[in-house]
């Protein structure tokens, strides 16, 4: 999968920028884009927003490290898609069964907030061969908020309009793939109670028996 990952882009200046700032900073940080994680053929690929600036930015694995990743792995390792509960580290042996994790954006974002430019360049450059690797035959996608269920819609060339984002919604591709959403399991949203973890679970757990993985498969 080496055409969904370039250690070194630095196609978005402001990104670019502002990794370089934090590399001089932050030495030890991985602050570079962040690679996907997870089986290379999968049933179902997890599309966040963008790496955190002390969790995946600074760990190099998409969601470990920050609050976020803290519901999404005891989730996933609750459904049987993750080996362990908690993602620590790039070599702690995790694993994901039949599932890989991405975000739309690989690189981490002034204030966490990408622009629609970002959003774009990354999408064209990785989502693109990271959507185009998921399964086919029952394959789903799963958007962790409305920024990446855009994404995934704009990058399949799919008209907004017809495919309206709502937690725990279900759309049917029409090349036979199912894109379910979630809201984002940010702090933000867990401490306003905006998702709650039985909600969060109730969207994971769907999309996992869609894609039939972790205890569903088949």
């Amino acid at each position: 999968m080496s055409e969904t990952y370039d250690r070194n882009c630095t196609n978005c200046p402001r990104l670019a920028e502002l990794l370089a700032d934090v590399q001089e900073r932050y030495p030890e940080y991985h602050a570079r884009p962040v690679p996907s994680f997870g089986s290379t053929s999968p049933r179902l690929l997890i599309v966040g927003l963008a790496p955190g600036m002390h969790g995946a930015n600074a760990t190099g694995r998409a969601f470990t490290g920050d609050y976020a990743g803290v519901l999404l792995y005891e989730t996933l390792h609750a459904i049987g898609i993750a080996s362990r509960p908690q993602s620590i580290s790039v070599d702690d042996g995790l694993e994901l069964a039949g599932t890989r994790i991405t975000n739309a954006v690989k690189c981490l974002p002034p204030q966490n907030k990408p622009v629609a430019a970002e959003v774009n360049a990354c999408a064209s450059k990785f989502l693109v061969h990271e959507l185009a690797e998921v399964n086919r035959d029952g394959g789903v996608l799963l958007a962790l908020g409305g920024i990446s269920h855009k994404a995934i819609i704009r990058t399949l060339g799919l008209r907004q309009a017809d495919y309206r984002f709502a937690h725990a919604a279900e759309h049917h591709l029409p090349d036979g793939r199912v894109l379910v959403d979630s809201y984002h399991c940010s702090r933000y949203n867990t401490s306003t109670r905006r998702l709650t973890p039985d909600m969060f679970m109730h969207a994971v757990e769907r999309a996992a028996r869609l894609a039939q993985v972790g205890r569903f498969a088949s």
